[in-house]
């Protein structure tokens, strides 16, 4: 892992936190229960890891839009306590709907985050409700807590960047027409991915209320975060292990601090905060860190609530299992969505992207757009970097690494200004491969052997330039 990725993680988690915190305190000031500070931690957390602020009009929009969302959300928690099975039948609307509303273009995207966060707040703290005399107190305090939690995440982010502490938004760019084996796919990959996450968490509350009376919650948490992000059937398996793996660790070491400190509840708040803080900065590193370091700091609130950790943190790993299997099966068997094509789609992307930057007639030339889509295809590549242990031949994993052997020389002859007749034809080339997948890596290859020459080339004229300047 190189070390400037780990420093911007450190230096992008320290800044969630201290958002996190500063809304944690202020719903601590205004209700001084366990409830509104585990609100305002999971909202400042996921508000400032999605990014929605980082612009104006996206803080427009989630200052509009939050707040309705988390009525909408309140309403459905209640019934999942009154009424479980209506409740989970708008949850799983909730919940699907975003996923169905990608298709709409970016702002619907974001919308479609918006609407989402509430609903994963039921998940993540049903069992700290806030009670109040006034029906209108507790309506109104979960979203004045959304839009605090907004407003630190605004201002912490605007500090650090101010700073140069954290570095400036990018707005990712349109994306590029599919290949056309791609663009055949009927229907869309967001519809499926959606019949894909209603399937998944109908069959875990079915599971869950059948079975798990009292902690079904963990089971829909689970299908739900496997299937959430959804790039792909392996990813979703690669994702599920990486879950159950993390959240087994998570549960020896909670397990562990059971033992050792008892019902110590400032201790508890401290292990909680020092969980989240190292769960965001070692995502990078690997999903398992993330579900690592989030199921201890869940399994540590189980102090607040009066219920015993060395109870329930066995039967939740079953549960944590449970939903990862559900997850995986609806993506496997439910319209499932190739990662391959994915993979391929989103190469294409970054060719574009390259293409684009390297184009001649272009006035303004940025590495911008092409850096984003490389990002985009990293998403994607640990999965098939994973299954090259136990397959073998050609992996869709060296196209990954071909392209990623690209992104160096790239940015050194987007950043000089020149435009080789040679790369233009590789980038060309391969464009084309995309719709051979028996091509692609040679494709990619003879594109990353054509940068590499003319990047030589370019660094050996520079001081014979610079002489006769």
């Amino acid at each position: 892992m190189p070390v400037d990725l780990v420093l911007r993680s450190l230096r992008e988690a320290v800044a969630t936190m201290l958002a996190a915190l500063a809304t944690m305190a202020c719903a601590w000031a205004i209700d001084p229960q366990p409830g509104a500070a585990i609100l305002a931690l999971v909202l400042g957390v996921s508000l400032s890891r999605s990014q929605l602020d980082r612009d104006l009009h996206g803080r427009i929009e989630a200052a509009f839009t939050l707040p309705a969302v988390s009525l909408a959300a309140l309403g459905v928690g209640v019934l999942l306590q009154r009424s479980p099975w209506l409740g989970a039948v708008l949850f799983v609307a909730g919940m699907s709907l975003p996923i169905w509303l990608r298709r709409f273009g970016p702002a619907w995207r974001r919308a479609g985050a918006l609407i989402a966060l509430p609903f994963v707040v039921i998940l993540t703290t049903p069992h700290l409700p806030m009670s109040h005399e006034h029906v209108a107190t507790a309506l109104l305090l979960p979203v004045v807590i959304a839009l605090l939690a907004l407003w630190w995440v605004a201002v912490a982010h605007a500090l650090g960047r101010r700073l140069r502490w954290l570095p400036p938004p990018r707005i990712a760019p349109a994306r590029p027409a599919m290949p056309a084996r791609e663009a055949s796919l009927r229907p869309p990959a967001s519809t499926r991915m959606a019949v894909q996450m209603a399937v998944a968490l109908a069959t875990a509350f079915v599971v869950g209320y059948a079975f798990f009376a009292e902690r079904w919650a963990w089971i829909v948490l689970t299908a739900y975060i496997v299937g959430s992000g959804n790039q792909g059937r392996l990813d979703v398996a690669y994702k599920s292990v990486l879950r159950v793996l993390g959240a087994a660790g998570g549960t020896v070491l909670a397990l562990v601090f059971a033992f050792q400190l008892g019902s110590h509840d400032a201790t508890t708040v401290v292990l909680i905060l020092v969980a989240v803080f190292l769960g965001l900065w070692l995502r990078p590193l690997g999903y398992a860190w993330w579900a690592f370091f989030v199921t201890l700091a869940l399994a540590l609130l189980q102090g607040f609530e009066g219920t015993s950790a060395r109870q329930v943190l066995w039967p939740r790993l079953e549960e944590i299992v449970l939903g990862a299997v559900i997850g995986v099966a609806a993506a496997w068997f439910v319209w499932p969505v190739r990662s391959t094509g994915v993979l391929r789609r989103r190469i294409a992307d970054a060719l574009a992207a390259l293409g684009a930057a390297m184009d001649p007639t272009s006035s303004a030339r940025s590495s911008g757009p092409f850096e984003i889509a490389l990002a985009d295809v990293e998403k994607v590549a640990p999965a098939f970097r994973a299954a090259r242990h136990v397959t073998r031949g050609t992996q869709p994993a060296d196209w990954a690494d071909a392209l990623a052997a690209c992104a160096a020389p790239a940015i050194v002859l987007i950043g000089e200004g020149e435009t080789p007749v040679a790369v233009r034809r590789a980038i060309g080339a391969a464009r084309k491969a995309m719709r051979e997948p028996q091509a692609i890596l040679a494709a990619l290859v003879d594109l990353r052997d054509a940068l590499l020459a003319s990047t030589s080339e370019v660094r050996a004229s520079s001081p014979s330039r610079r002489a006769a300047t």
